[in-house]
């Protein structure tokens, strides 16, 4: 399932979802998401730093190998989504000062 949107409602057992930037890394210098605040991922323009769940952050084990980041486009796919994911995903691109708030319920 893709989102564009602020809000989504899915329920639990759905594979996936994906979470759209509409807008490609190589014209920006960095794309974070968080999750409640929490880091996430976050993905360099340049493309030579990118980290995902506890790789950014220990406190992202809830996410350990469900997090999927495209590299173009900075999009972030949740796999095997489930209750625990409900809550604000915060996507920041830092070049161009744009922030998105998502909400999973």
């Amino acid at each position: 399932r893709s989102v564009g949107s602020d809000e989504v409602s899915v329920q639990e057992g759905v594979d996936s979802v994906t979470l759209h930037t509409d807008v490609e890394t190589n014209q920006q210098k960095d794309i974070i998401w968080r999750f409640n605040d929490i880091l996430i991922t976050e993905i360099s323009g340049d493309l030579k730093n990118i980290c995902l769940d506890v790789q950014c952050n220990t406190n992202a084990e809830r996410f350990r190998g469900r997090l999927k980041l495209d590299n173009l486009t900075g999009s972030l796919t949740i796999t095997n989504i489930n209750t625990a994911d409900s809550g604000i995903f915060k996507l920041q691109i830092n070049s161009s000062s744009i922030q998105k708030n998502i909400s999973i319920t």
